[in-house]
């Protein structure tokens, strides 16, 4: 592992793409996984051995006791979601011994959700869709400074001053703008304090084990939360999270430099979902769309929540591959697509006036004018679950993808059939790249 490249996973779409069993497939040839943004408002759903795990703030690379996994300062941690999160692993035989929390990460507290919720009543019939997890408050107070970070929140003489002053405030907007009753910040304090105890063995200065480990080919995945059409600046705002899950948020998320990331790989369903409010021109509001929400279990591993369905949008997805300095996408999801007489890609779209618009426009979430042009391809009803190699899909699937490459523009260094980490098809050569280090002098 003396050479071992350091490669962002990012989401390509709105998010849910699996980017954790990409994590956990790659984090084998690394010493360090490393979550740089977002909160328990996202989830990876990893399948190893046959056993499903569900990771809310935890790096998917925790199954592999070889690898320290390090949550950035870039990520707001719920500790009591964290807490039970840990609890939960250990009582499954799973070891959290390489687990390390960022000091400078902020905490998440009950009037982050509360102020989530009434925000989100406050805006009626212009709902974000948000998961009401307090995920935006957390990073407004950050951007405000009133947050309180990691290394706060373990030292009960400074939390507890804290909390007493934020509340202070807070009360203030809850009483005065929302009428409803003020918080208690004692009893936050109560509350709060055995969380404290039990993250005070975590906490850790992860900027130098980061970079310790980037710089001297040690090997680091820069695991990605949400996806990129949910960026605070890139996404189709407002509808968007309030953090950075393009990669350029590995650095900004874990404090290493730009010039330490090898490789970026993009993670895509071969089709297209997304949760909440918001823009989605290739949604499907059929049968069509159902058949992909249940073969494909389409429900959030955090909220619950039924994604919406839709054929897969390569006008996103170039945006992506550009944003993000992609040079690889890796293809999840084909096994749902089985039983489909035709599959459709959105190539193109057209504004209202008849022209063709093969780059996301600026104005997608504002102007309703913009339609999908789609290319059909002939389905397959071949089980695909199966399949080891390329040369083992159905022709159609094959094809398939092979089109959704050159619309991209970069290669498919990995096809996904299956939840399982034995259903992932390589390109060797692709994949060979996208984990051979850079040598800068």
């Amino acid at each position: 592992m003396a050479n071992s490249a350091n490669v962002v996973i990012v989401g390509a779409q709105w998010g849910d793409e699996a980017k954790g069993k990409l994590v956990d497939f790659l984090a084998c040839n690394a010493s360090m996984v490393v979550r740089y943004g977002g909160g328990n408002n996202a989830g990876h759903t990893v399948t190893a051995n046959g056993i499903e795990y569900k990771f809310h703030l935890i790096p998917a690379g925790i199954l592999n006791p070889d690898i320290l996994c390090i949550v950035g300062s870039g990520v707001v941690i719920d500790p009591g979601v964290l807490v039970k999160e840990i609890e939960g692993l250990v009582n499954r035989g799973v070891s959290v011994a390489n687990l390390k929390l960022s000091s400078a990460a902020h905490v998440i507290l009950p009037y982050h959700r509360l102020l989530d919720e009434l925000e989100e009543r406050g805006r009626g019939a212009s709902k974000i869709g948000t998961t009401g997890r307090g995920i935006g408050p957390a990073y407004a107070d950050k951007s405000n400074r009133y947050g309180i970070r990691l290394s706060e929140f373990v030292c009960p003489e400074v939390f507890a001053a804290r909390v007493r002053a934020v509340v202070a405030e807070k009360n203030l907007i809850i009483e005065k703008v929302y009428g409803e009753a003020p918080l208690d910040a004692d009893q936050i304090i109560a509350e709060y304090t055995p969380y404290a105890e039990a993250l005070k063995p975590f906490c850790s200065e992860i900027a130098p084990l980061v970079y310790d480990a980037a710089s001297h080919g040690k090997g680091v995945i820069f695991e990605g939360a949400q996806g990129t059409l949910l960026d605070i600046d890139l996404g189709t705002y407002p509808y968007v999270t309030s953090s950075h899950p393009i990669a350029g948020g590995a650095c900004l998320g874990t404090g290493i430099g730009p010039t330490l990331i090898d490789s970026v790989v993009g993670v895509a369903k071969g089709y297209t979902t997304r949760v909440g409010s918001g823009v989605f021109p290739t949604e499907l509001l059929d049968e069509r769309g159902d058949y992909i929400r249940e073969r494909g279990h389409e429900y959030g591993t955090t909220t619950g929540r039924p994604r919406r369905c839709g054929w897969l949008d390569t006008v996103i997805l170039r945006f992506a591959v550009k944003v993000n300095g992609m040079t690889a996408l890796s293809l999840g999801h084909l096994d749902v697509l089985t039983g489909m007489n035709e599959v459709q890609i959105c190539v193109a779209y057209r504004n209202a006036e008849g022209e063709l618009i093969n780059d996301l426009p600026s104005d997608l979430v504002t102007n309703a004018g913009y339609t999908p042009v789609y290319e059909t391809l002939p389905g397959w009803h071949e089980d695909v679950s199966n399949a080891r190699t390329a040369e083992e899909l159905p022709a159609n699937a094959r094809a398939y993808v092979a089109r959704v490459q050159a619309l991209c523009g970069v290669p498919i260094a990995a096809i996904s059939v299956g939840p399982g980490r034995e259903q992932t098809i390589l390109d060797a050569e692709v994949m060979q790249k996208v984990q051979t280090r850079r040598q800068w002098v």
